[in-house]
């Protein structure tokens, strides 16, 4: 498994322990997901500004989000298959961790496992779909010890 972190925002301090926490989440999905750990990852850390300017260059929104996933379905040739890349706006990523009253390395945690089931192929567009993709996020989080029981979670 290779996961390269790409801190493109100078805002907030992406400490050693979030790295590692950032592992353990992409990690933890595979395994849940039944898959092999022998896949690449990426994680760019942005800000709002740079996260608006990708969503809306590719899904055509024109906001802010608080996490982009671009799934990779070809190897290209490499060792390890490349799974995709996940993009986290940090900004966005402390902003709803004050809302939800948690703390901002729990909202990354969540926002990386739930963006690896996106490039693992699942969406929440519909009701069914969505269940199935929130209890296998669930799944993970109180495997890495960050699963909370309130707040409708």
């Amino acid at each position: 498994m290779e996961i390269y972190i790409d801190n493109r925002q100078s805002e907030i301090n992406i400490s050693e322990y979030m790295e590692e926490l950032f592992q353990k989440v992409i990690k933890e999905s595979l395994l849940v997901e039944g898959k092999s750990l022998d896949y690449e990852v990426s994680v760019s850390l942005v800000d709002n500004s740079e996260i608006k300017e990708l969503n809306r260059d590719y899904r055509g929104v024109d906001n802010e989000t608080d996490v982009l996933s671009f799934p990779l379905d070809d190897d290209f040739g490499m060792d390890l298959p490349l799974l995709g890349d996940i993009i986290i706006s940090v900004e966005k990523a402390v902003e709803q961790a004050e809302e939800y009253g948690h703390s901002l390395e729990r909202e990354l945690a969540y926002l990386t496992a739930h963006s690896m089931f996106h490039l693992m192929g699942y969406d929440h567009m519909e009701k069914e779909e969505k269940e199935i993709m929130r209890s296998k996020e669930k799944l993970v989080m109180q495997n890495v010890g960050l699963f909370k029981f309130d707040k409708g979670e």
